[in-house]
């Protein structure tokens, strides 16, 4: 039996591995939620693209993702009554919610001794949603991801949590977290949900996107594999974890090209 995608790719269903599981990733929208929304979809899964201000992006990618039964749904991580009610409404539509992937995050680059520029407020933001965010979204799936035969979470940290090295350094302290929170959860939801954190190495999405030529070829150098982790790398990364990886919990699985050996 044969399925026809947006794409026209013939799909033979029952081949894919994630074949009908309800995905939601937040910040679906963006460089990497995009490359992690057509790896699964690929693989059969319906996805939910949570998305905060980008909804014509978010509504595209639905639309031109293979297979079907996929969504754009406005996720604001920070506000908590509207994640239940996400809840409510992926229930409702979809029965059930396999896979969590907390995706969403925002930064700013702060020099890390200027201190005075990383004011309240911008430390204030980045833990609200960074953090606080993503620990939202699990309260809010809990039970969905419950219900299943088995849930998996997500969380995309950042080599800055482990290295201190990043953007600013309340970014760096957020990852941190983040990453402590992965194997808070993972003791406190196991046997019936993993949780397991994604790190990559500096990734080339639009946040660097307008950084210098030379800048771009000194990172890459510091990096021994030469070159920054791709959208791609990471979506076959979150992929892996949730096809093969299937007795990894709590733990922080890097994808940085060897970049901490520098």
């Amino acid at each position: 039996m044969e399925a026809h995608g947006k794409t026209g790719r013939i799909e033979k269903l029952g081949a894919m591995e994630l074949q009908d599981q309800v995905v939601f990733i937040t910040g679906g929208a963006g460089g990497l939620g995009q490359a992690m929304c057509r790896k699964f979809a690929a693989e059969g899964a319906r996805l939910v693209i949570g998305y905060r201000t980008s909804a014509d992006a978010a509504e595209r990618l639905a639309y031109e993702l293979p297979g079907s039964g996929h969504s754009a749904k406005e996720a604001v991580v920070e506000d908590s009554t509207g994640l239940a009610a996400l809840s409510v409404e992926i229930e409702a539509e979809y029965g059930r919610l396999d896979i969590l992937i907390n995706n969403a995050g925002i930064t700013r680059f702060v020099p890390h001794g200027d201190l005075d520029s990383l004011d309240d407020d911008l430390i204030d933001d980045i833990f609200r949603t960074n953090w606080r965010g993503a620990f939202a979204c699990v309260r809010a799936c809990r039970s969905l991801l419950d219900a299943g035969d088995g849930g998996l979470i997500i969380n995309i940290s950042s080599i800055a949590g482990v290295t201190a090295m990043g953007s600013n350094i309340a970014y760096c302290a957020s990852k941190a977290a983040m990453n402590s929170m992965t194997m808070s959860l993972a003791r406190a939801l196991a046997p019936r949900i993993r949780v397991v954190s994604l790190s990559p190495g500096l990734a080339e999405t639009d946040f660097v996107s307008g950084l210098d030529q030379a800048w771009w070829d000194e990172q890459s150098e510091r990096t021994p594999l030469q070159r920054l982790a791709r959208p791609e790398d990471v979506a076959g990364a979150a992929l892996a974890i949730a096809t093969n990886l299937k007795f990894s919990n709590g733990c922080i699985i890097p994808l940085d090209g060897g970049r901490p050996l520098t």
